[in-house]
């Protein structure tokens, strides 16, 4: 058998088996109904099982099952395992970690690991005299984020776009523009001031796009929120020139651009940040996911000009909580940032989107299913021309040992995270099995994929 890691799929038991079936049966009694509901939904919708995986084992490209089944991983944990599952360096710093320090007193007496990485972060950055707030997941980080943009402006008005997706905490919610019944159940709770404008995909969008953006730019808006590349909004790059567009009014109008590069961030996309091959500089910088390499820590980055509007306090922290910075999860950070540049992921990054993008141009490129084959770096996607058919292709996938995710409001394109290491032999195993599932989808599919999205924040 292949060493775990860069093992081609095995699947010998049923996706679930009885193994992961007993697990499924205890997680159904036992989760919130609206999980379970949701994967409910996504049966009634798609016609195939809405029934998880449960994990048991990881490494590298790697997944292990409850029953045994060795799947190869293009999610990395909704992209937190840039670096693949359980890197060694990772696991080791995190190990030593727990041998010495577990958890320190936050804000009060941090540990030293957590001023550590605030200095690595502020440096890694490039902002002057730059601050960092760690935070736990990435919503943490947005809502931090908006914050800040308050604090320093003296303005409560937000933008944010169609597409975006930002998290689903009470804060960043309100910003989230994927899927906006995330939203509804909540409407009352949730800031009035947050408007929507439009995330041009072509050169054809973004003049009514920027029109549609300066009729909602009034004077109290404190912050604009963008992600450099929509991720779970279906794999989209901006039109050429929008986030130019974007760091031009802002400056011009004192408002704050704050750059959600929590997917595309510390090489996902083939750079150390999405937002610097457009040239365009963030006020505030939000980062998570592949930052602990599994672990849970998130950061809100500023210049100390944007940061100061927190030094006017009473004497409490505005913002803390007991696990902020916490000193296991920043030991793993580190280490990510060791590897990030030691093993130049952002580089095999790049050249992976080369590979990648040729070999499924060349196989489905054609397609009759396929609108587009679109990504950058170790962050691709495949749209396909009808409604809900990722859902179809994801299960179908599965089931042949290849675990990846839907992403659009209407679950048209498969989203592909592969760790920046992938293998070039997995990712010519993927293609072919991607080819088999297309050619055996029935004429049509499912068109109604409400409630269809992936996870994770």
């Amino acid at each position: 058998m292949e060493r775990l890691g860069a093992s081609p799929p095995r699947v010998t038991a049923p996706v679930p088996g009885a193994k992961g079936q007993a697990w499924i049966d205890v997680l159904a009694a036992r989760e919130c109904p609206g999980l379970t509901a949701r994967r409910a939904r996504r049966r009634e919708t798609s016609g195939a099982s809405g029934d998880p995986l449960v994990w048991t084992r990881a490494a590298g490209a790697n997944v292990v099952d409850a029953d045994g089944n060795i799947y190869v991983d293009l999610t990395t944990g909704f992209g937190a395992a840039l670096a693949g599952h359980g890197h060694p360096r990772i696991v080791k710093a995190a190990t030593a970690q727990t041998e010495r320090l577990i958890h320190a007193l936050g804000d009060v007496h941090p540990s030293d690991v957590k001023v550590e990485l605030l200095e690595r972060l502020a440096e890694l950055s490039g902002m002057p005299d730059a601050r960092v707030m760690l935070a736990t997941n990435g919503a943490d980080a947005v809502e931090a984020a908006l914050q800040t943009a308050v604090l320093a402006t003296g303005r409560t008005g937000v933008i944010a776009f169609d597409g975006g997706y930002h998290g689903l905490s009470l804060g960043a919610l309100a910003v989230c523009g994927y899927g906006h019944g995330f939203r509804a159940p909540f409407k009352g709770l949730l800031p009035e001031k947050v408007r929507f404008a439009p995330y041009p995909r072509t050169e054809v969008e973004l003049p009514p796009a920027l029109a549609a953006l300066d009729a909602q730019w009034g004077d109290d808006v404190a912050a604009v929120v963008v992600e450099p590349w929509l991720g779970r909004g279906g794999v989209i790059e901006p039109a050429q020139g929008f986030l130019e567009a974007l760091r031009a009014r802002a400056s011009e109008r004192g408002t704050l651009l704050v750059i959600d590069e929590i997917l595309t961030g510390l090489g996902r996309t083939g750079a150390r940040f999405a937002h610097t091959e457009p040239g365009v500089a963030p006020d505030i910088l939000c980062l998570g996911k592949a930052l602990g390499g599994g672990f849970p820590i998130a950061a809100t980055i500023a210049p100390a000009a944007v940061m100061e509007g927190w030094a006017r306090s009473s004497g409490e922290a505005l913002r803390t909580g007991t696990f902020y910075g916490h000193p296991v999860a920043a030991a793993a950070a580190l280490a990510f940032l060791d590897v990030l540049e030691g093993e130049s992921l952002a580089e095999r990054a790049r050249a992976l989107s080369t590979s990648f993008r040729r070999e499924l141009d060349a196989a489905i490129g054609d397609h009759p299913k396929v609108r587009s084959v679109a990504g950058q770096g170790a962050l691709l996607g495949v749209e396909f021309a009808e409604d809900g058919l990722a859902l179809r292709v994801v299960q179908d996938l599965m089931e042949r040992g290849y675990l990846t995710l839907p992403a659009g409001p209407t679950a048209r394109t498969l989203e592909l995270l592969p760790p920046a290491n992938f293998p070039e032999e997995l990712l010519r195993g993927f293609v072919s099995c991607l080819v088999e599932v297309l050619a055996a989808l029935p004429n049509t599919a499912p068109t109604d994929a409400r409630g269809t999205g992936s996870e994770g924040a």
